[in-house]
């Protein structure tokens, strides 16, 4: 079995117990691959240098990051600088040989880059130039099974490669949890995506209202009108998942005791490939008209 596990990002995500987890599962012999987030780091790191972080609401009215150059430099900095050298780190003091990449490495993750944006800024649409994100298309699931089957456990963090018009390259922003979406899904992997929640709420400040599961059409219908906020993208991201061959996507705390164990037992709100309709629907599009 393979798991891809996405550490979030969030202030309130303590990536230790995760990080004692992924070390357990390796050594009982499973195949990890750890993706993180980091947008509350690389907005701090903006707020030092003086520079403000930026967020438009696109049509559908999902709110994501407009990624100017300038935010471009300090991602790279940021994301598969410390956060990824950071995660790398503790995993090798748990005694897993883990190794860091991008999605600029060996065109792990790639696609077309969006230079514009379509948003919405006083009520009006509008069309925002100059972002610095993209679309992930394609996966090299070659590099990271091939590094599995050496013994090594990946930790990958976005950027991704962005096609040009050109034709060149250029690093891009991608959202972590779709990245982590269409790597378990390259993989055919169960994903388990751990936040600062203990899954999804029909009532999102209610604790007790947490969806169990999902396996059917009808119930992630459930799941998709109970999603709100930053749970809007993670529902999204694992319908992706999903669709690309995940056999699993689990929301579940990463704060939880052996958070990924748990998840994979039934902790969380699973998510199961029956949840697909069968009327066409694509998760590509939905992807597309939200970005």
């Amino acid at each position: 079995m393979t798991v891809v596990v996405k550490i979030g990002g969030a202030r309130a995500v303590d990536p230790e117990g995760a990080l004692a987890d992924v070390a357990s599962l390796v050594e009982d012999g499973e195949d990890v691959v750890l993706t993180h987030g980091g947008s509350t780091a690389v907005d701090e790191t903006l707020e030092d240098l003086g520079q403000e972080p930026t967020y438009v609401e696109t049509p559908g009215g999902v709110v994501g990051r407009f990624t100017d150059e300038d935010t471009m430099d300090v991602f790279k900095m940021v994301m598969p600088g410390k956060l990824n050298t950071d995660l790398v780190e503790s995993l090798q003091s748990e005694g897993v040989n883990a190794v860091g990449l991008s999605g600029t490495d060996g065109k792990l993750l790639e696609g077309k880059r969006k230079s514009a944006v379509r948003a919405k800024v006083d009520g009006k649409k509008k069309i925002l130039r100059g972002d610095h994100s993209g679309k992930i298309e394609s996966v090299n699931a070659d590099l990271l099974e091939t590094m599995l089957e050496g013994g090594y456990t990946p930790v990958v963090s976005v950027p991704m490669l962005g096609k040009e018009k050109s034709g060149g390259y250029t690093a891009v922003n991608a959202d972590a949890d779709r990245a982590a979406a269409a790597i378990a899904g390259a993989l055919e992997a169960d994903l388990v995506v751990l936040t600062d929640v203990s899954g999804i709420y029909e009532d999102p400040d209610d604790e007790s209202t947490k969806i169990e599961s999902a396996a059917t059409p009808a119930e992630f219908e459930a799941v998709t009108d109970a999603a709100e906020g930053f749970m809007t993208k993670k529902v999204m991201a694992a319908e992706e998942a999903l669709e690309g061959g995940a056999s699993s996507v689990i929301v579940a705390s990463a704060n939880a005791d052996a958070p990924i164990s748990s998840a994979l037992e039934g902790e969380g709100t699973t998510l199961e490939p029956g949840v697909l309709a069968d009327d066409g629907t694509d998760a590509e599009a939905t992807q597309e008209a939200t970005q």
